[in-house]
C-alpha cells in the first residue's frame, strides 16, 4: 500500500480562503498560550516597560521638568512608542526561533495555508503590543499620569501605535529570514533601535538647545512623529500632520521590506 505525498506547494494551493484563517487564528493563539511556557517573553511584556516607566519617571522627572508629574506627560508616550519598536523586534525573534528550531519546517509538512506561520506570528504580536501598552499606561496612572483627551482620542492612539507596529515589524522579518540565530535579531533590535527611539523627542518636551544638524534629524525621525501623535492623542495637542507622516514613514519601510520578506519566506516556504 502507497501513501501519496504532496509537496508542501500543492498542499496550499487547496486551501480555501475561510480555512486559510482559520489556520491563522489557530497559529497566532498558539503563539499567544506559549507566554506561559516562556517566563523571558512575559518579562519583556510586563516587567521591563514597568521599569523603564518608573526608572525614567523618577531619575530624569525631577531635573527635566522640576517633578514627575509634570514628566509624565512627556515620558509615558514616548516609552509606550520605544515598546513598541522594541516589541516588534519579538515577531522576528520568535519567527526566527521557529524556523532554527525545525518548527517551521514542521509546518510546511502540515495542509494549511502557507502564509498562516507568518500571519498568524504577526497577528499574535499586535495582541502583546496592545497588551504592553495597556500596562504601560495603567503604571502611569498609579504614579500620577492622567488622560486628558477622551476615550475615543486613546483607541486611536492604541490604533495608531499598532499600525505603526506592524508595519514596521517587517524590518524584523526580512532580517529573521536571513540571519541563522534568534540572537542576531535581538542585535539588529539594539543597533537600530536604541539610536532611533533616543535620536527622537521621546523623551524630551523638544529638540529646543540642540545643535541645529541634529535637531533636524531629531524632528524629522518617525519615531519623533509617533510619539508627538501619541501625545496629542493621549494629553492634547497636534495630532493629524503627526501621524499621517509616522504612518507614511511605517508605509515607506514596509514598502521596502515587506517585499523582501515575503521573497525570502516564499523561498523557505
Amino acid at each position: 500500500m502507497t501513501t501519496a505525498t504532496l509537496a508542501p506547494q500543492d498542499l496550499s494551493k487547496r486551501v480555501a480562503p475561510g480555512t486559510a484563517v482559520r489556520n491563522t487564528v489557530t497559529l497566532a493563539w498558539r503563539n499567544l498560550v506559549q507566554i506561559k511556557h516562556n517566563p523571558m517573553e512575559l518579562l519583556d511584556l510586563s516587567i521591563q516597560p514597568i521599569m523603564f516607566v518608573l526608572l525614567f519617571a523618577y531619575v530624569f522627572g525631577p531635573p527635566m521638568k522640576g517633578s514627575v508629574e509634570a514628566y509624565l506627560p512627556i515620558v509615558i508616550p514616548g516609552i509606550i512608542a520605544q515598546n513598541a519598536l522594541f516589541a516588534g523586534m519579538s515577531t522576528g525573534f520568535g519567527l526566527n526561533t521557529d524556523i532554527t528550531k525545525g518548527v517551521f519546517d514542521r509546518f510546511r509538512s502540515l495542509p494549511i495555508a502557507r502564509s498562516a506561520p507568518l500571519a498568524g506570528r504577526i497577528i499574535a504580536d499586535t495582541v502583546k503590543q496592545a497588551w504592553s501598552m495597556t500596562i504601560l499606561l495603567l503604571v502611569g496612572f498609579a504614579i500620577g499620569f492622567r488622560v486628558e483627551t477622551n476615550v475615543l482620542a486613546v483607541v486611536g492612539a492604541f490604533l495608531l501605535l499598532l499600525a505603526f507596529a506592524v508595519l514596521f515589524s517587517w524590518t524584523s522579518v526580512f532580517i529573521a529570514m536571513k540571519v541563522n540565530e534568534p540572537e542576531k535579531v535581538q542585535i539588529f533590535g539594539f543597533v537600530v533601535i536604541f539610536p532611533l527611539s533616543f535620536l527622537s523627542t521621546a523623551f524630551i518636551p523638544s529638540t529646543k538647545g540642540i545643535p541645529g544638524w541634529l535637531a533636524y534629524i531629531m524632528d524629522n525621525s518617525p519615531v519623533t512623529q509617533l510619539v508627538e501623535a501619541m501625545r496629542g492623542l493621549l494629553v492634547g495637542g497636534p495630532v493629524l500632520e503627526h501621524a499621517w507622516i509616522a504612518l507614511a514613514w511605517g508605509a515607506g519601510i514596509s514598502l521596502v521590506f515587506a517585499p523582501l520578506s515575503l521573497r525570502a519566506f516564499k523561498q523557505r516556504a
